[in-house]
């Protein structure tokens, strides 16, 4: 497999406003209106694969009735253009009939139907993340109430973390029906929690084994046994625990990790977080990943907003890209990275939770389709890198 240098349209299309208002940032950031243009320019920049899905709200009209019309366009293009899509089905949002919520215990049955239908009819679509963060997506919607359900408790949070979870593998195995040799590329933020003293060890400790839970899930790993008890006490069953490690899935797995600014945490004795930065940095993150789970890594996603200076993301590029370079040297199987997105995103900054229409300037291009400075940089590192690491050859076994 060669290096996967890849970008994203930012696709999140969750609700707020007790389900009243749509965050669709395909709308928001001019895609619907400028696809083609999108897509010439990620292969303008020598783009290999892009994390891209059709919108949800929009496609899956209802129990086996969707609509193709702009995924038959769009998916076809991509494939025209040669750039390979890792398909991505369902990004923190739902259509408005299933209730714009992820209490629905129908969602996961349901969604492994869409899946299918979306692989027959791209059947050449290989790679997949069939459900994106699911661990973003349970706590912003049922834990801090910011989305969809926009509850705020922690029977609501395990309870939208195992619908997520099983519409993940119910759709893996639903899209490996119809194509065997299928990958799903599971993503999830990179975490660390340093405590601050020593009070905030035991939090810290119990912060990093909570973040592990859908990848536990997922890759049938038992979660510690605290965590465990925690996910009994709020609605998990037994019988949901064991089939979820019975599934088997994870052989068809590679390990999407994101890093960002935030993904490491400073926990004070009171528990209260707040961003550490790149302290320890992506490198040695993901190699803790790799001893955890021994599944392939892609670098999924990162990205940094331009500042006054106009060199603020290329810096971070710079570095996030060196510390992939240094996990690949060590021997960790790292197949990609990725600088997401590939256009400026909308209210990111608020993590979509009020309509503001702000520009959050992290795109490799601007909203007017202008290349920023970070996008120059990526387009230039990926012609300098790709001819070496593509010499090299990744054994891709997974289980």
């Amino acid at each position: 497999m060669t290096f996967m240098f890849c970008a994203g349209i930012e696709g999140s299309n969750p609700t707020i406003d007790d389900g009243t208002t749509r965050r669709d940032q395909y709308r928001e950031c001019g895609h619907y209106a400028r696809w083609e243009e999108d897509f010439d320019l990620a292969q303008e920049i020598g783009v290999s694969h892009l994390r891209y899905g059709p919108p949800i709200h929009t496609t899956w009209l209802g129990d086996e009735s969707y609509n193709w019309e702009f995924a038959d366009a769009t998916f076809g293009r991509l494939r025209e253009l040669g750039i390979e899509v890792i398909a991505d089905l369902c990004h923190f949002g739902l259509p408005d009939w299933l209730g714009n919520s992820f209490q629905n215990e129908d969602f996961p049955t349901l969604f492994a139907g869409y899946a299918e239908a979306f692989a027959r009819r791209y059947s050449w679509v290989r790679l997949y993340t069939p459900v994106n963060e699911i661990m973003i997506c349970a706590r912003f919607s049922a834990l801090y109430g910011y989305w969809n359900e926009q509850l705020q408790s922690e029977r609501g949070f395990v309870t939208a973390l195992k619908h997520l979870t099983k519409a993940n593998m119910l759709a893996m195995q639903a899209i490996l029906r119809v194509r065997p040799d299928a990958l799903f590329v599971q993503s999830e933020d990179a975490n660390y929690f340093h405590p601050e003293a020593p009070d905030a060890i035991p939090i810290a400790r119990r912060r990093a084994e909570e973040s592990m839970i859908a990848f536990d899930l997922t890759f049938g790993r038992p979660p510690d046994a605290s965590t465990l008890l925690y996910l009994m006490e709020n609605g998990l069953s037994r019988q949901e625990f064991e089939w979820f490690m019975a599934q088997r899935v994870r052989r068809h797995c590679i390990m999407g990790l994101d890093y960002y600014f935030t993904s490491e945490q400073r926990i004070s004795a009171d528990g209260k977080a707040t961003p550490a930065g790149d302290v320890f940095g992506f490198a040695e993150l993901a190699r803790a990943y790799w001893q955890r789970y021994h599944i392939p890594l892609l670098h999924t996603e990162t990205n940094w907003p331009q500042g006054p200076q106009g060199d603020e993301a290329v810096t971070w590029l710079f570095r996030q890209f060196a510390c992939a370079m240094r996990l690949r040297r060590s021997g960790v199987p790292l197949l990609g990275f990725t600088w997401y997105s590939l256009g400026d995103q909308t209210d990111w900054d608020i993590v979509l939770r009020d309509m503001r229409g702000r520009t959050f300037p992290v795109g490799l291009f601007d909203m007017d389709r202008a290349i920023r400075p970070v996008g120059a940089a990526y387009r230039r590192l990926i012609a300098e890198w790709g001819p070496l690491l593509n010499q090299e050859t990744d054994c891709l076994r997974v289980g």
